[in-house]
């Protein structure tokens, strides 16, 4: 796969990563020549609640919680659950000129499985679009299609502050029931406490210490070449930006019960 960077490590909002991806997407078959293209990159943020398309935040996020503690929220233009992410989080973002739904993701998720398998753990995709290990999740993903190009967006838990997980978010009982859990905490799991728990250590000579050292990995795992954006292409990655910045979109009904108008 083609992994996409940017020209300095400069920290940005999640919402850049999601224009960025939606940048892209947009401008694949140009950037690809006509061929079929796989793009990946990967990114981490300071604490950052991000819901769904299609998600009621006041039921998703709680959102006295995240402004006294000064975590960010924004609503993303694919579906899917409600996410916490933090620094101990990785983001994976991947873009492709296929849009065949089924065929995107079961690729996607076989080479996320297949890196988490390089290192000795026994990462398995499920049928929900998850990557589990022993029976916990420890990658969600959501899906975007656009025109003539698809967008795989997810989570890979390596560090994550779960305390403040359960208290950002705020799924509803019906959701965990139908999961089985009492709680988010029981459905996931972190893979340092695996890493910790086992003595487990990659097949290589530098040890997982952080979520860097497993970003760091993965990108060299999955990159066949790189590609650097310039900055005119930031520039126009800012300009999607702010349609996610807009408060109609982040709030949604949630305003319009509030203030009786968007």
């Amino acid at each position: 796969m083609i992994r996409i960077t940017l020209p300095d490590t400069s920290p940005r909002k999640l919402v850049f990563y999601l224009a960025m991806e939606e940048y892209l997407a947009r401008n694949i078959n140009k950037i690809a020549n006509g061929t079929t293209k796989e793009y990946f990159f990967l990114w981490r943020v300071p604490p950052t609640v991000i819901f769904g398309r299609n998600q009621d935040i006041e039921a998703e996020v709680n959102l006295e919680y995240c402004k006294t503690h000064n975590i960010e929220f924004y609503r993303r233009k694919s579906g899917g659950g409600c996410v916490y992410a933090d620094w101990g989080n990785i983001m994976t973002s991947y873009i492709t000129t296929d849009t065949e739904v089924d065929t995107v993701f079961q690729r996607y998720l076989d080479k996320l499985a297949s890196a988490l398998q390089s290192l000795g753990f026994n990462a398995v995709k499920t049928e929900h679009n998850d990557v589990l290990i022993d029976g916990k999740k420890v990658s969600g993903n959501a899906f975007y299609k656009m025109s003539q190009s698809s967008i795989v967006h997810g989570t890979l838990l390596f560090d994550v502050d779960f305390n403040e997980m359960s208290h950002s978010i705020t799924p509803s009982k019906e959701k965990l029931n139908s999961h089985g859990v009492k709680s988010v905490r029981q459905r996931v799991v972190n893979l340092k406490e695996i890493i910790d728990a086992t003595h487990q250590q990659p097949p290589h000579s530098q040890s997982l210490i952080s979520s860097l050292a497993l970003k760091n990995y993965l990108e060299s795992y999955f990159q066949t070449e790189t590609i650097c954006l310039s900055e005119h292409d930031i520039k126009l990655i800012e300009d999607i930006e702010k349609t996610y910045l807009d408060e109609a979109f982040i709030y949604g009904s949630y305003l319009v019960r509030r203030t009786g108008s968007l």
